[in-house]
């Protein structure tokens, strides 16, 4: 089977938005440009993975339906990211959620959460729950103090 790869759908920022998302990510780079006047597709890859970006015009426009994780192996790569994604225009949402300054939505989470809340200790799991819950950019101190019952 093929790769699957997600097509981005962009007014007409696709070009602007793919050279933004290589510069975030490492292992990323543009890989193909197809023009017809103007950009109308650029394939890019984000980490080694595939994907596509549209210019397909101001039809459809980007919403939380659907979003791209990122599981972060440290508190600074989540800052990092969170940082980056969120500059110029990009928007904090709840529980690791953000949208990037073109709407795209991502989730941006440490590994060691979902590791946490996996936990068979309902109990552990729980706590980690409720402080997600409550946060905007997902901190893993303060979600292992919850999981570990001293927050």
């Amino acid at each position: 089977m093929k790769t699957i790869s997600p097509c981005l759908w962009f007014d007409d920022q696709a070009e602007e938005a793919a050279n933004f998302y290589v510069s975030v990510f490492p292992d990323s780079k543009i890989t193909d440009v197809t023009r017809y006047d103007t950009t109308l597709v650029v394939e890019f890859e984000l980490d080694g993975r595939p994907f596509l970006a549209f210019n397909g015009g101001p039809m459809f426009t980007f919403n939380e339906a659907i979003s791209l994780e990122v599981r972060c192996d440290s508190q600074d790569e989540v800052d990092r990211l969170w940082t980056r994604l969120t500059e110029n225009g990009g928007q904090e949402s709840s529980c690791g959620w953000l949208k990037d300054k073109y709407g795209v939505s991502w989730q941006i989470v440490p590994q060691r959460m979902l590791d946490m809340m996996t936990d068979p200790d309902q109990e552990k799991a729980g706590r980690v729950m409720r402080c997600m819950l409550a946060s905007k950019k997902l901190d893993l101190a303060e979600l292992t103090a919850a999981y570990e019952g001293r927050a």
